[in-house]
């Protein structure tokens, strides 16, 4: 996954792949030994939580600096594309330009001067945990500009060039079913005694013999 700056790591140019910043250095204490393990789990965010604060913090610092400053309430989808841009700076990920050599190569035997780039894949991730802190933090999902169609088609156009510049496919394989083997259905008999009651019995079928395909 490519580098996100955070406000809140001591560099803020990198995400950096150690502090998490999901430590809980302030865990509560319970009177019993035994049960200082399971208050801990509880007071540690998992690595998703951990990540959508961090990022919900690189975006707020974005609005902030934004010239002029921006408040949430009036972000539109407009602005996240402009955020996600602005990410592009801090990318690891080589995007061949059509007159590149390599371009459409899946592993380029030499070295070029192509730019850096997020990956698609961390933008969409991104997006999806800032969608989701945007609601978490008040706002409405009608007006999520995380979840705005430009970003969408914004998305797709980036998947679709980095695909084709890349020589990589990011279309998911669909499983194929493996066929049902229909299940024998039950033979009933009948029979009846001297008295005319009539007594049924459920017979499976005899087993396929030896050496048949199952």
């Amino acid at each position: 996954m490519d580098l996100v700056p955070h406000p809140d790591s001591p560099h803020s140019d990198n995400s950096g792949g150690g502090g998490g910043g999901g430590s809980a250095s302030g865990a509560l204490s319970l009177p019993g030994a035994s049960s200082a393990g399971a208050v801990s789990a509880l007071a540690s965010p998992s690595r998703y939580e951990s990540q959508k604060r961090r990022d919900w913090n690189t975006f707020g610092q974005y609005l902030r600096n934004h010239r002029p400053p921006l408040s949430l309430a009036r972000c539109s989808g407009a602005h996240v594309l402009e955020f996600l841009r602005y990410l592009d700076q801090f990318g690891k990920t080589k995007v061949h330009t059509p007159a590149c050599p390599f371009f459409g190569h899946p592993a380029p035997p030499a070295p070029c001067p192509c730019p850096l780039r997020q990956a698609w894949g961390s933008l969409d991730a991104l997006v999806g945990r800032l969608r989701a802190a945007y609601e978490e933090n008040g706002g409405r999902p009608e007006n999520n500009p995380f979840g705005a169609r430009a970003v969408r088609l914004y998305l797709r156009e980036v998947r679709d060039h980095q695909s084709r510049a890349r020589g990589v496919s990011y279309e998911k394989k669909k499983r194929k079913k493996a066929p049902a083997h229909p299940v024998p259905a039950a033979v009933i008999s009948s029979s009846h005694d001297g008295n005319g009651h009539h007594h049924y019995e459920h017979q499976m079928p005899p087993p396929p013999p030896p050496g048949a395909a199952a």
